[in-house]
């Protein structure tokens, strides 16, 4: 680990700013730490216990300076269905194998892959998420009794309804005071903490006015404990590993995605640039160590960050005192959280829910009714309808799929021939009809990555339009920047087709990748290494060297042995002329 990019030039102002940020960042966290904990179907003081574990751990081995970890509103659908199915011990055993998945995608330099996973579906799964934070809010804010909680959403709204004649005013005025403190408040004082603000409020008002009329912390879930737990070994078998393998893998993906979606805004804000592999680890070794007390998985908070960076933090040190910030908290005023309404806490997860939902995101990606709108949409819907795991999934399945379409169609196989129609001009590729091709040699200009989704229509392109006839097949690789395995088989197809007839193959101006990828192959050595050419011009100069003299095969345009090559310069514009009604054509 080198310390000093992370605290070089730290001074004792720079400590300061740390304590200042700190202190606040801690403070706005503990009842977001309580409300994603209750949201995740566990106790509050677990969601505390994250905040003061993996918040340190985090900020001490992460690869950002400003990053804030601790429990996320992206979490909470995940969580919840894992509390559900296996519940809370296994819970931690899944948060422990996420954080081992990202010590390897850590060390193995994984973080870049990250940056693959597309726009729309991060957009839609985060939608859907928030959807489900704000829905499974509701009972609360209602304060609805014998409420279940499900693991989908289409069950807990009927849970809902069927449970409304159940809904207590005291719980609604509560939670609609500390509602209005977190709209109106950043208006008037935007630097108090609001969520903490309407938590307190609405608190003191429900215990002065509404007391042992509405459900609390300590009804609901029994007293804070004072204290972290203690150091405690989940049990560990193969068969739960395996068992709670995909859940886990899950777990980690989404962590990866949001601490390094939370570095990047910091970098942002700040103009500094996290390591995206060490910030891995960091995430990792805090998943890892948390659950041994009791904390569920963490990950970087954008919104705690943020706040982080606002109030003047300086270095790591921020989060570390954010996280013992958290701690004295916990030591000192746990009784007096054990009497805060659920009520109180409904609204706060309300509002996180709103600013995480991507609403301008959203309609920017679904004015464009491009096939991004598509896989937002689904994404977005298999989010809220089945699980974040099968939205992801499929998200990513149709993102491939739609890729790949829009790459197969980019690549171009255009056979070359003089337009009839044009004298003494440059002209364009074109394909022409069957009966006007000569069979002695075939020129084809390939455009676009040759790849597994292309190289059958590649194939097919070549073959049914050259003469079994042919004498040479010159394929014009230029504008060729890919090839891989299933392109290189069918190009080898297509050469082993053309010397099946006693054809020659040859290339011109062929990319590096392609190139590099024949010779490993040995493709280019069955082709012959003499056939590959810088130029165009060179090619042809060589095709003509090796064609009939004396007859033309029943070409009825023009004859081969009467072309002649009119320029000496190795350039792409070398122009051939083919006596024909004096056309030409510029190769």
């Amino acid at each position: 680990m080198k310390w000093s990019g992370r605290f070089e030039g730290y001074t004792i102002q720079s400590l300061r700013r740390d304590l200042v940020a700190g202190l606040i960042v801690g403070v706005v966290a503990i009842p977001l730490a309580m409300s994603f904990a209750i949201a995740s179907g566990v106790k509050p003081q677990f969601g505390i216990y994250t905040t003061i574990v993996a918040g340190f751990l985090i900020s001490l081995f992460g690869g950002s300076k400003f990053q804030i970890g601790g429990p996320t509103g992206a979490f909470v659908p995940i969580l919840l269905g894992i509390v559900l199915q296996y519940g809370y011990e296994n819970l931690l055993i899944a948060g422990m194998i996420a954080g081992v998945i990202l010590i390897l995608m850590g060390i193995f330099k994984l973080g870049i892959l990250i940056q693959f996973i597309p726009r729309p579906v991060t957009i839609g799964f985060t939608s859907g998420i928030a959807v489900i934070i704000f829905s499974g809010q509701i009972a609360n804010f209602l304060g609805l009794q014998h409420i279940k909680s499900h693991e989908y959403f289409l069950s807990n709204m009927k849970e809902i309804g069927a449970h409304l004649s159940t809904w207590n005013i005291y719980s609604v005025l509560t939670a609609v005071i500390c509602l209005a403190v977190l709209l109106f408040l950043p208006k008037i004082l935007p630097k108090l903490p609001a969520s903490l603000a309407g938590l307190v409020v609405s608190s003191v008002i429900a215990s002065i006015f509404f007391s042992g009329k509405i459900a609390t912390i300590g009804s609901t879930y029994g007293m804070i404990p004072d204290t972290l737990p203690k150091f405690s070994m989940p049990h560990l078998s193969l068969d739960i590993i395996i068992q709670l393998l995909p859940a886990a893998f899950v777990i980690a993906m989404l962590g990866g995605i949001e601490s390094l979606l939370s570095a990047v805004v910091a970098d942002g804000m700040t103009g500094s640039r996290h390591h995206s592999n060490r910030e891995l680890i960091g995430q990792g070794i805090a998943n890892v160590v948390t659950p041994l007390f009791g904390g569920i998985p963490a990950t970087g908070a954008i919104a705690r960050t943020a706040t982080n960076i606002k109030n003047g933090a300086a270095s790591p040190i921020s989060g570390m005192i954010h996280g013992l910030v958290v701690l004295s908290v916990l030591v000192l005023l746990a009784p007096f959280a054990s009497t805060i309404p659920l009520s109180s806490m409904a609204p706060i997860l309300m509002v996180v829910a709103w600013n995480m939902s991507e609403r301008k995101e959203s309609v920017h990606v679904l004015k464009t009714k491009s096939s991004d709108s598509i896989i937002l949409l689904i994404t977005f819907l298999l989010t809220v309808l089945t699980s974040l795991t099968t939205a992801v999934e499929v998200g990513l399945a149709l993102a491939v799929i739609i890729f790949v379409i829009r790459m197969r169609d980019i690549l171009t196989v255009t056979k070359v021939l003089p337009d009839p129609s044009m004298k003494n001009e440059k002209v364009k590729p074109y394909m022409v009809n069957e009966n006007h091709d000569c069979p002695q040699i075939s020129i084809y200009t390939i455009e676009g990555p040759l790849f597994f989704g292309a190289a059958d229509m590649f194939q097919k392109s070549i073959m049914d339009t050259t003469s079994s006839h042919v004498r040479v097949l010159l394929l014009r690789f230029g504008k060729v920047p890919f090839m891989d395995a299933t392109g290189e088989a069918n190009l080898a197809r297509v050469v082993q087709y053309v010397k099946n007839s006693g054809g020659t193959v040859l290339f011109s101006a062929m990319q590096s990748q392609p190139r590099v990828y024949m010779r490993k192959t040995g493709l280019d050595l069955r082709i012959g290494t003499e056939h590959f050419f810088d130029h165009t011009g060179e090619a042809i100069s060589f095709a003509l060297g090796k064609l009939d003299d004396n007859k033309c095969l029943g070409c009825s345009h023009f004859a081969f042995r009467e072309c002649t090559a009119l320029s000496s310069n190795k350039d792409e514009s070398k122009v051939i002329t083919y006596i024909d009604k004096s056309r030409s054509v510029d190769l």
